[in-house]
């Protein structure tokens, strides 16, 4: 994904930071001070503190938990593509005794609105990690029945119907924090996939995860990827993401949305606004620019100077 981006100077980055909220969100009961998320799988909190007061974002979605450490995929994980990247991760992370210990008291310290994405190869796996975090400071709970690249649970849950209403279920079950659903665009019909998540008991729906797709290395006839193919991501999938939101927001007019995918600008998010979701997420544009969440909240926020029905409509968690 190649750009050309240029460091924002120190008084500008001053002024991203201290400068007040003008517009706020409410997902599902929990109040944004601004409308712009992290995505998961792009926040690192450790990293991304270097740059910014993570604090100043509406939500961190953390990168995906599971019950214990994972690996991930082999390597080569990642590689460009036009307009975007294509990665199969495959959800490393140190998991959840390590999440519990260190990011989440560390972002909690720093007063972050925190999304614990929870990622799991089952059900049991995902109830585990529900479990342990019904009593933890974390303020929602995201959880990830789409991604592409683990070979169990992920996006196996998310695009059948009936698993994904029976895990959701059992989740509702056993917590009462609020609840995101994030779905996959990978399926012929993804209103059926958000009716079922909704039906289950999700809070809300956050949408979408990476597209499926895949590079070969010209000079060797050969995937790029180890692990063959991976998520696609980055500002190639804005119109496929914006139209997923679109749709789904027609069938689903109460349900909070998250709109996720490509979204580099302001002007991005606001489509997405209009699209019909609460809030947005930032993902890929972080890999190239680690301010880029930060600035697209600040070009965000004075849009929505120009647009006071819709902003009074979001501050009270509905919808245009």
């Amino acid at each position: 994904m190649t750009s050309v981006t240029t460091a924002p100077s120190p008084q500008n980055l001053q002024g991203m930071v201290t400068k007040p909220w003008k517009h706020s969100t409410m997902v599902a009961g929990v109040p944004w001070k601004n409308l712009v998320g992290t995505a998961s799988g792009t926040f690192n909190v450790e990293a991304c503190s270097r740059f910014y007061d993570v604090s100043q974002m509406g939500a961190v979605s953390t990168k995906g938990v599971s019950i214990v450490p994972w690996e991930g995929n082999p390597t080569p994980r990642t590689a460009e593509t036009p307009a975007g990247t294509v990665n199969s991760v495959g959800l490393q992370n140190p998991g959840l005794d390590h999440y519990l210990a260190n990011d989440l008291p560390i972002l909690k310290r720093m007063g972050a609105n925190v999304i614990t994405n929870v990622a799991g190869h089952s059900d049991e796996d995902y109830i585990r990690v529900v479990e342990r975090l019904a009593d933890k400071p974390c303020d929602m709970l995201e959880i990830n029945v789409s991604c592409p690249n683990v070979s169990h649970g992920g996006m196996s849950v998310g695009t059948d119907v009936n698993a994904l209403h029976h895990l959701i279920s059992q989740l509702r079950g056993i917590t009462d924090k609020p609840m995101i659903v994030k779905l996959s665009p990978n399926v012929t019909d993804i209103v059926s996939i958000a009716k079922a998540a909704v039906d289950a008991g999700a809070d809300a729906l956050s949408l979408i995860n990476t597209l499926v797709g895949m590079r070969i290395d010209t000079r060797t006839g050969k995937p790029i990827l180890a692990n063959v193919t991976g998520g696609v991501s980055g500002p190639c999938i804005f119109p496929i993401a914006l139209g997923f939101v679109w749709r789904v927001r027609r069938a689903l007019p109460d349900i909070p949305i998250i709109g996720i995918g490509g979204i580099s600008s302001g002007d991005n998010a606001l489509e997405y606004l209009y699209a019909g979701a609460n809030a947005v997420e930032v993902g890929a544009a972080a890999l190239l620019d680690p301010i880029a969440p930060l600035r697209i909240a600040r070009e965000l926020d004075d849009l929505l100077d120009t647009r006071p029905e819709l902003a009074e409509k979001l501050a009270e968690g509905r919808t245009w």
